[in-house]
């Protein structure tokens, strides 16, 4: 894969988190009802620096669940038609809470379609809201992300990579293209 574009840098993204962390308090009157879901596997690191900083912010702890949902990614391959969700169990119940999904990237919605049906296998939470750090669109199923660090138009072609220090050993967001379709 060849790169086009650096489209966040780690202050870019250290910025976007901190304005979806101010986002997620202004529009939730209970902070002590909301769970942060991250999704597996960027999603879980980018949840836990929402919550560090609605701690900072309002001094509540929000409580950080992992959601696996190992997949074969439609946005790198055409291997399956939909996401396999694998021990989707969360840690604690979403009964009548306010469960906010956190991942990287949003692309054709079928990772959320998943984890949305993985939050229903646990419980009925009160309401689902979704917050990713890049939306690039070209959706296939029609959901829309509460919160969104930065909306980046993109090709089929293209691929968003996303990168996190606690996985990566550095914060960036990239725009690639494979090398056939210059």
């Amino acid at each position: 894969m060849n790169l086009k574009a650096i489209i966040m840098d780690d202050v870019k993204m250290r910025k976007s988190i901190v304005r979806i962390s101010h986002e997620i308090i202004e529009r939730n009157n209970d902070l002590s009802n909301i769970m942060l879901v991250g999704i597996k596997r960027r999603g879980i690191p980018i949840a836990e620096r929402i919550s560090e900083n609605i701690k900072k912010f309002e001094e509540i702890d929000v409580p950080v669940y992992k959601l696996d949902i190992s997949l074969y990614r439609d946005d790198l391959s055409e291997l399956a038609d939909f996401p396999i969700v694998k021990d989707s169990k969360i840690e604690a119940s979403v009964e009548k809470k306010n469960v906010i999904l956190v991942d990287d990237v949003i692309y054709t919605g079928r990772t959320v379609r998943a984890a949305i049906e993985a939050i229903f296998d646990n419980g009925r939470p009160d309401r689902i809201q979704l917050a990713v750090l890049i939306d690039r669109g070209h959706r296939e199923i029609p959901v829309r992300p509460d919160y969104v660090g930065k909306n980046i138009p993109t090709s089929q072609n293209e691929i968003v990579s996303v990168e996190v220090n606690e996985i990566d050993g550095v914060d960036s967001a990239k725009i690639l293209v494979h090398p056939l379709y210059k």
